[in-house]
């Protein structure tokens, strides 16, 4: 068997959860766990948060896999329905839609269902992404105020820069508020970013994503440094060590050539498992536990370790390429790329273990 292995902390996701929970003071915690559990497993990750006030995926499939867990927690459809047949199975399954254009709630207006459905309503605040400006927002509001089968409404709107300390969410958050005067219901704004680190955005609802999996939204910090714990730990082992001598080059391209005599390890481990091919020769793995680099181009199945200062590491050693020692974040930067790429690019071919 290929050593390759995603270990998965279900533990870890718990005590996130719970940061979350603490930094949300008397909000509601809406667990995004879109795209597979950024990269996790669906059905692990909402067996692991049932703790989470609700749920917010992107699919129908993907509401249907949680509540195949039993999960009977608010289930919001971040970007709605795509066509309004699937509006009879959002009221079967009890899903929220948000929703963020005039049609949907046109078709929402004409569906015939057998009990109210909750909604999340969208205004655009400045992210130009999805939602609607301020006057139609305003009017969509007070017609689905007017639908019979509507129930409770939720105000959302997202922010762009919340993890851009010299911008945050000031702008945004007073064009929410003053589209929002006077009208009483329940606010969802802030994401991890804006979670963490501006409380006056927190309304009713908070959606952690990135920081429920231990990784950090903010360049330059990492998870642990504001008291996350790595959920995903990518894993292998050496399948070859090399002796390569003084200006031999190493690799596709030769991108690395050896300064001097040095010993090389073989990871099993490319970017046809999820790991990023743009990665520099010297983002940091640990090999039997002790710190190294990559050298020179990952490849689909491998990539290429230094060990000249690991001189017991041996076929089978094992390797950590994120998790435990090597935050997620460094990796990401080294690419060029977010921990939020990496997570959910992880591989089908790649073996996933619960720890």
């Amino acid at each position: 068997m290929r050593p390759i292995v995603a270990r998965i902390d279900t533990a870890a996701l718990a005590h996130n959860l719970l940061v979350a929970k603490r930094l949300a003071g008397p909000a509601r915690v809406l667990a995004v766990v879109k795209a597979n559990g950024y990269g996790h497993g669906l059905a692990r990750v909402g067996r692991a948060l049932r703790a989470a006030d609700g749920f917010a995926v992107l699919s129908l499939d993907e509401a249907a896999t949680l509540r195949a867990q039993g999960l009977s927690h608010p289930i919001v459809l971040l970007e709605g329905f795509f066509h309004p047949d699937e509006i009879a199975e959002i009221a079967r399954r009890r899903l929220q839609p948000v929703l963020h254009r005039e049609d949907q709630v046109d078709a929402l207006a004409r569906a015939r269902v057998d009990h109210k459905i909750d909604v999340f309503l969208k205004l655009d605040t400045g992210m130009h992404r999805l939602g609607l400006a301020r006057k139609p927002w305003l009017a969509a509001l007070e017609r689905l105020r007017a639908i019979p089968h509507v129930g409770n409404i939720t105000l959302i709107s997202h922010f762009a820069q919340a993890d851009d300390p010299a911008v945050g969410v000031a702008g945004q958050l007073a064009t929410f508020k003053e589209a929002a005067q006077g009208l009483a219901h329940p606010v969802s704004l802030a994401a991890s970013a804006a979670l963490l680190r501006y409380p006056e955005s927190h309304g009713d609802w908070v959606r952690p994503g990135i920081m429920l999996y231990g990784a950090s939204p903010f360049a330059g910090e990492t998870g642990a440094d504001i008291g996350l714990l790595p959920v995903m730990h990518l894993e292998s082992k050496l399948i070859a060590v090399q002796n390569v001598r003084k200006g031999e080059g190493l690799g596709y391209g030769h991108l690395f050539t050896a300064p001097r005599d040095m010993r090389v390890g073989v990871v099993a481990c490319g970017y046809a498992d999820g790991y990023p091919r743009h990665a520099v020769t010297g983002t940091p793995v640990l090999v039997e536990g002790r710190p190294s680099r990559t050298l020179g181009r990952v490849s689909m199945d491998m990539l290429c370790v230094d060990l000249s200062e690991i001189g017991h590491a041996h076929v089978g050693s094992p390797v950590t390429l994120w998790g435990d020692g090597v935050p997620i974040e460094t990796v990401a930067a080294a690419a060029g790329t977010i921990s939020y790429e990496l997570l959910t690019a992880l591989a089908p071919r790649v073996r996933v273990e619960e720890s």
